[in-house]
């Protein structure tokens, strides 16, 4: 979409688990219907909502909680702000009574069973992520709205055109890495500035230094929740989780009560290569645990691939020296325009790219933000970018059993350790000798992506998905 205009806080979102395109987005797009039924001043006239699942929602949607997504959204729950640990309690509530409160206001018999439809050999042409709610009012009038989960929690109308960006004209428009480049040697802004500069076609430069850290703090508490929290992921594979048991591990038994003096000690036990990878790995998983627990996550940029700029800051937090506000904002402002070029001129959704459209550019993101924040220049991040991206090329998406736990957690590990690699390669390198520009390899990632089989692209029906048994102890 030429001149899509993306902010930080659009490739960054506050949301539960377990999956931006297959739980947020469903959520948010039920949320929007029943906002636009209030204000058609038709919302008191419902008498039945169903919900048609179509494509990868449907295929994978009970692994990704799609239902559970969509049945908290009709009842007008915040994503943001609900509590996590009522999730559960509240969709037995539905499915006992077999009532939902629409838009938290307006009781409505609803059974999931009868009224949540997965069309498991039906497939939209926009997007393979779609769902749509038919209404029938109480005068027998049926209504219909079909909207598009298409990646990273960004939610699109059938039938609207042009972006949601609200008609805001930014003072730098960015779509490709070129042109980024090009605006940051016209101005001497580094990326980060460069975008601080786009933020305020929105809001002032407080609200958004405000923003992002509400954007860190819940980042921070994840992966500090995750490292502490021992236990069986939901879903029947019976995986447990394993980053408390590192984090313990690692710190040789020793607990701290608040982040601050965890990684104080973390810090203090040295920086040789195996503890470094060690914890980069524990970060890694602690995040994405909490995401397949229906825990509270930043999408960075989607769900799935939630634990890897974290984990990347994290290290840089706790190995660079790095915990400082203006390095995190600085962090976060880079990788979110390297995200937004993967957006506008690719994707970041695995039913449209695989998992390279989710670890792979949250794998650029982070190398892209960790070169800047180690004294790298433009071209060196943008190079970093590439560089990380180039080695995800063609990875599929085949989680097993349609959860985000095999292979998709262990996978966060991987794109954070290639981002560091990738970092350190460019800060290294002088980009002028490059043979590939970050354009290129976003190009070469979208023809890669129309080329892959749609059983890699997060449907469950191949790879891994068909290879490996659920019964099976490694799972």
């Amino acid at each position: 979409m030429p001149n899509e205009c993306i902010s930080v806080f659009d490739i960054f979102k506050i949301g539960v688990g377990p999956s931006s395109s297959h739980t947020l987005g469903p959520w948010r797009a039920a949320m929007r219907f029943c906002d636009e039924l209030q204000a058609a001043g038709k919302l008191a006239q419902v008498r039945q909502v169903k919900v048609l699942l179509y494509g990868s929602l449907a295929k994978t949607g009970h692994g990704h909680g799609t239902d559970i997504a969509v049945q908290l959204g009709l009842s007008g729950d915040d994503p943001v702000t609900f509590d996590v640990s009522q999730i559960h309690s509240k969709i037995d509530h539905i499915r006992r009574y077999r009532t939902l409160q629409l838009h938290g206001t307006h009781t409505l018999t609803f059974d999931p069973v009868e009224d949540i439809e997965f069309l498991f050999e039906a497939s939209l042409p926009f997007h393979p992520n779609a769902l749509t709610f038919l209404v029938t009012l109480a005068d027998g009038e049926q209504l219909a709205a079909t909207y598009y989960s298409v990646g990273g929690g960004f939610v699109v109308k059938e039938g609207e055109t042009g972006g949601a960006d609200g008609g805001v004209e930014l003072p730098f428009p960015i779509d490709t890495a070129r042109q980024l480049l090009q605006w940051c040697m016209k101005t001497g802004y580094s990326i980060s500035e460069l975008v601080m500069e786009n933020e305020q076609a929105w809001r002032s430069e407080a609200e958004t230094r405000e923003g992002v850290m509400k954007i860190w703090q819940v980042m921070q508490e994840c992966t500090y929740r995750g490292c502490h929290t021992t236990g069986e992921l939901p879903g029947g594979l019976h995986v447990g989780r394993r980053a408390a048991a590192l984090n313990k591990k690692l710190l040789q038994g020793r607990t701290y009560t608040d982040y601050n003096s965890w990684i104080a000690a973390i810090r203090a036990g040295g920086s040789h290569f195996s503890y470094t990878l060690d914890w980069v790995s524990c970060f890694a998983l602690a995040v994405n645990e909490e995401n397949a627990s229906f825990g509270r996550v930043v999408t960075a940029p989607t769900n799935g691939a939630a634990g890897v700029i974290p984990a990347v800051l994290q290290y840089y937090i706790a190995f660079c020296d790095g915990l400082h506000r203006d390095k995190i904002l600085q962090f976060i402002l880079t990788a979110s325009e390297i995200g937004s070029i993967f957006k506008k001129r690719a994707t970041i959704s695995a039913a449209m790219g695989g998992c390279q459209a989710e670890i792979g550019v949250s794998s650029a993101m982070a190398a892209a933000a960790l070169t800047e924040c180690l004294g790298g220049s433009q071209r060196q991040v943008l190079m970093a970018a590439e560089i990380a991206m180039e080695h995800h090329l063609g990875l599929t998406c085949d989680p097993i059993g349609g959860l985000v736990q095999v292979p998709c957690i262990e996978r966060n590990t991987m794109g954070a350790i290639k981002a560091i690699t990738a970092s350190q390669l460019a800060l290294q390198s002088n980009p002028e000798l490059a043979k590939v520009s970050l354009d290129a390899v976003v190009k070469t990632m979208w023809d890669t992506a129309l080329d892959m089989n749609s059983k890699y692209k997060e449907t469950s029906d191949g790879g891994l998905a068909v290879n490996i048994p659920i019964s099976l102890p490694e799972c």
